[in-house]
């Protein structure tokens, strides 16, 4: 098996879409998210997290970021499109102008 870095990427932080929701909404999208969790199975490593604020680092210094990652996960599969496959019917895909970047995680040379 393979591990893929999955990134939700959203026109929208995850800290405004949080803070606009609905106790009632939050709950209803908690559960799209543990019914996705219970198709994906064992193809979940790690169900990740929203993310927050972030800083870009640079040789030259530090700046805000200026990107669209809502959040992550990790997900295995033997390949790409068995990644793909686990992330079909996804309930961050209902957001409006969300998507899903996957990219595998290369094993480092001699370690």
């Amino acid at each position: 098996m393979k591990k893929f870095v999955v990134l939700y990427i959203a026109q929208q932080s995850a800290q405004a879409q949080m803070a606009e929701s609905s106790p009632e909404a939050a709950q209803e999208g908690m559960k799209a998210w543990m019914e996705w969790a219970g198709r994906a199975g064992d193809g979940i490593v790690d169900m990740g997290n929203p993310l927050g604020a972030g800083k870009e680092v640079t040789a030259s210094g530090t700046s805000d970021t200026n990107t669209n990652v809502a959040g992550y996960g990790i997900v295995q599969a033997d390949g790409l499109d068995g990644a793909r496959a686990l992330l079909e019917g996804h309930p961050h895909l209902m957001m409006p102008g969300a998507s899903i970047q996957v990219y595998e995680s290369l094993d480092l040379p001699g370690v």
